[in-house]
């Protein structure tokens, strides 16, 4: 009689005892509950991210070579002082550059005898012939000056890594010409020039905010710079029909009248061998001129190292704009050294 309550009793507190087991495996299954934690799914914490300046990027750089330029170059003006520094010019200069194409025989001898007398007449004809080459040619030169003042490279930055350092490569593949208020950019490749290539160039971030580019020399084929400066930005500012220098100064000198005026003084030759003869000698002192300017061949070397501002403005741990940038070091021309003028500054976008 006694028996069966207790023995209810013991299945009553066992089934109780089972029941917890059961829930506090179940909890610990689920990682909801005290068990050893093992496949709780805990992670190990992450590192934070840092900001990565690897990628490319359209970098433009503005210096002013004029201030310091070095060599003969600094006085850029002197080949066209020649077209205005005697009495009779301009006129002078174009008979000048007439005999020079002349091939040698009577009517050259004729010319060169005569050339003190007809200079003279020529320019008193000035406003038929030539009206605007002396000012003409005096704004050529003084905006020479003004495009070497805010001469612009146009260059593209790829940033990599090799044993965990970067290493930078830069591509200058254009330049940039100021043109009163307008901007003109000249790809290399759409005249014939190649690109200048610099590899192996360290660069180093500091800090996440701070860009550094280590010291490196930029060989720019000058005398082509120049050259693509007046014929893309200087010239077509001044007379839009004019694509080079040739075409600026058939524009400026009327050969057709000189022909006809010189076959009337002197009386020897005909007005359309004289026209042709000015015509010639206006190309030839194109060409001339060009080489006076700058030699075709001459290299202006940049040795440079840069710092700028380097920022993530869309918060996905790349940079993607340099800002605030300036360049120090020196140039060499000519075989002469002068140090950088400055501001010399750069900004970039990356591609």
């Amino acid at each position: 009689m006694k028996t069966a309550p207790i023995s209810f009793a013991f299945a009553l507190t066992l089934s109780a005892l089972v029941g917890c087991a059961d829930h506090t495996v179940a909890d610990d299954g689920d990682g909801s509950g005290s068990g050893s934690g093992e496949g709780s799914g805990s992670q190990e914490p992450q590192p934070d991210p840092k900001l990565d300046a690897s990628g490319t990027y359209r970098v433009r750089s503005t210096f002013d070579i004029a201030t310091n330029m070095p060599g003969t170059a600094g006085t850029i003006v002197n080949g066209l002082i020649e077209a205005t520094d005697d009495p009779d010019d301009p006129m002078s200069w174009v008979l000048d550059q007439m005999l020079a194409q002349m091939q040698p025989g009577t009517l050259k001898d004729i010319l060169v005898g005569a050339k003190p007398v007809v200079a003279g007449y020529l320019n008193d004809e000035l406003m038929m012939l030539a009206p605007d080459l002396v000012g003409t040619l005096t704004e050529v030169g003084q905006r020479m000056g003004d495009l070497t003042k805010e001469f612009g490279v146009n260059e593209k930055l790829t940033v990599g890594y090799i044993d965990q350092t970067y290493v930078g490569r830069i591509v200058v593949d254009g330049v940039r010409f100021k043109v009163d208020t307008n901007f003109v950019d000249v790809a290399f490749a759409d005249h014939d020039i190649d690109d200048v290539v610099v590899e192996s160039v360290f660069v180093g971030l500091e800090n996440e905010s701070k860009l550094n580019i280590g010291e490196h020399t930029v060989a720019l084929p000058y005398g082509q710079i120049v050259r693509l400066g007046l014929d893309t930005a200087i010239i077509p500012a001044i007379d839009p029909t004019a694509h080079d220098l040739s075409d600026l100064l058939d524009d400026l000198v009327n050969c057709q009248a000189v022909g006809a005026e010189l076959a009337s003084s002197l009386g020897f030759g005909s007005a359309s061998f004289w026209t042709g003869a000015c015509n010639a000698g206006l190309d030839g002192a194109a060409n001339a001129l060009y080489e006076q300017l700058v030699p075709s061949s001459s290299v202006l070397e940049l040795h440079l190292t840069g710092t700028c501002r380097a920022s993530d403005s869309n918060d996905d741990w790349q940079v993607d704009k340099l800002a605030s940038g300036y360049w120090s070091g020196t140039m060499t021309y000519d075989a002469t050294d002068a140090q950088l003028a400055q501001p010399a500054t750069f900004s970039g976008t990356r591609l």
